[in-house]
């Protein structure tokens, strides 16, 4: 991986559950921490399903090994929210996580 590749900032982002001040069950997405990434869009395709017409783009965002990070997770790019569906430590060395999207909402 070459430093010069990770040329776009992302947001990884989890979320967090707790209880407001009438004990109702509450959740949000709480940012981990922002960094350097190369985001590589792969699909772009329409297909129906179950007699729905449904868009699905999916992405690959190549980073900086971080540990902890799960599918649970989510990355912001550029606006554009993403749900993780993978997470891959490349040659499992410690040094490259590849993380396989999808576009939500």
């Amino acid at each position: 991986m070459r430093a010069g590749d990770l040329d776009q900032r992302v947001t990884v982002e989890r979320l967090q559950g707790g209880f407001d001040e009438l004990g109702q069950p509450i959740e949000s997405w709480a940012p981990l921490f922002t960094c350097w990434a190369a985001v590589e869009p792969l699909v772009g395709r329409e297909y129906l399903a179950a007699a729905a017409l449904v868009a699905e783009v999916t992405a690959r965002i190549r980073m900086r090994y971080r540990p902890g990070i799960t599918a649970a997770d989510r990355v912001i790019h550029d606006g554009k929210v993403y749900g993780i569906t993978s997470v891959a430590d490349v040659h499992s060395s410690r040094r490259e996580l590849v993380l396989m999207c999808r576009a939500i909402g």
